[in-house]
């Protein structure tokens, strides 16, 4: 089977992809429906960039200063080296670029062949632009992000028409101790660059990157780690182990911390089951299962609880809501609590959790935070959220019309009158 991250199969004929793949980009601006010749990853990635401008280029929110200061603090800083020794040979040999990124496709370093800059700087691939896919469209860095997973952009897969003379394969990097993610790794240049090489490159570049942050991390023996938000099964680190629950015992462990008081195997059966599907058997298999999975040291019975120093990082986002620090804890916030889980138990706290979190940044009423709450999948389809960015930005900027279209949107789709939204959107 064709590996579906990579941009071209073994013997395709580059131009005659770039002509075919472009035919389907023009019919899918026409018709909004991609043909079935173009990529799963790319044909989803159109569909989300669909109300861009194909014209645009990504905007930069930082330069200067801000730019500088805000690099110094990012953790990949510590790995830039890293970045430079295993790609930026390359890119200065090879007339291609190397960029490294942030979680939400801002880009923080641009280095390479000086003829190649050049004309990178004529679309704005440049530190300080964001490059996610909602500033960005379809590209390899902004999909990445977007699919949490390495991934090849040839050509014409770009939405953005200025941006598909060229190629690229990016990977994303996480925080090794959390699993929240920190950015992305990215290597750009031309129709050359659509080979199994360079995406085999930046996914080995990545990992390098995470091994070098979890060799320099200090080790904390006995706390175990559990990463829950924006995937369907939890991971737990600890001791140097890093373990993939499957779905019941994730939601199991989520259950658990929610209650670090304990909970009886009836409570648990009703957050796990509910009312109508208490299956006690099958519930003290599942929790027999997950202590040999975790150890007998990190849970007790009677009642079923969590010994020892446990983090999670749904937890992180209640405790900096707490301080007032809205900005962080949509920073720790990849998307929602198991998503897949339909456990009653672990959709109550979901809820509570978005729930939390939207208030927390409908009240703030920041631009920077309303477009990252809306980037996010819960915000996504937020008709507040977009009404109140809408208001929240001045006439005249670019990003104020692309609220208005998807407040349309989204109230067309909800069957509301359009004098309502647009009035609660500020027009």
């Amino acid at each position: 089977m064709a590996d579906p991250w990579l941009a071209l199969e073994f013997g395709v004929d580059p131009a005659e992809r770039i002509a075919q793949v472009g035919a389907a980009h023009e019919a899918f601006l026409t018709a909004g429906a991609a043909p079935d010749r173009v990529r799963e990853v790319v044909r989803r990635s159109w569909e989300r960039s669909a109300r861009l401008d194909p014209e645009a280029t990504p905007p930069v929110d930082l330069s200067d200063d801000a730019l500088a200061a805000y690099r110094a603090g990012h953790p990949l800083a510590r790995v830039l080296p890293l970045f430079r020794d295993l790609l930026g040979g390359i890119a200065q040999d090879s007339a291609h670029l190397m960029a490294v990124c942030d979680a939400y496709g801002r880009l923080l370093w641009v280095e390479g062949h000086p003829g190649v800059l050049r004309h990178a700087e004529r679309m704005n691939f440049v530190p300080g632009a964001r490059w996610d896919e909602t500033h960005a469209g379809t590209n390899a860095p902004g999909t990445a992000l977007a699919v949490d997973h390495s991934v090849q952009i040839f050509a014409t897969e770009h939405f953005s028409r200025p941006v598909q003379r060229w190629t690229c394969a990016a990977a994303p990097i996480h925080d090794p101790a959390t699993g929240l993610l920190l950015g992305a790794v990215d290597i750009t240049g031309g129709d050359n660059l659509a080979n199994p090489h360079s995406l085999a490159l930046v996914r080995a570049t990545a990992r390098a990157a995470e091994a070098q942050l979890a060799a320099d991390r200090p080790v904390e023996p006995g706390v175990a780690v559990v990463t829950a938000l924006g995937r369907d099964e939890a991971e737990l680190r600890v001791d140097g182990r890093r373990i993939r629950l499957g779905r019941r015992h994730s939601e199991l462990l989520v259950l658990l911390l929610h209650h670090p008081e304990g909970r009886t195997g009836e409570q648990l059966g009703l957050d796990l089951y509910g009312d109508d599907r208490l299956h006690p058997v099958t519930l003290r298999a599942e929790l027999s299962r997950l202590r040999r999975v975790l150890g007998p040291e990190l849970l007790d019975s009677r009642p079923y609880r969590l010994r020892g120093a446990v983090r999670a990082d749904f937890t992180t986002i209640a405790a900096r809501l707490d301080q007032g620090d809205v900005a962080g804890a949509l920073d720790a916030y990849p998307g929602s609590l198991l998503p897949g889980s339909d456990a009653p138990g672990v959709a109550r706290l979901r809820r509570l959790i978005d729930g939390q979190l939207r208030a927390a940044v409908l009240a703030t009423a920041d631009p920077a935070l309303l477009t990252a709450w809306t980037a996010t999948p819960a915000g996504a389809d937020d008709l507040a959220a977009w009404q109140a960015l809408a208001r929240a930005l001045p006439e005249g900027t670019p990003r104020r019309p692309l609220a208005l279209a998807r407040i349309d949107q989204l109230a067309r789709e909800y069957d509301l009158p359009r004098a309502t939204w647009l009035q609660r959107s500020g027009n």
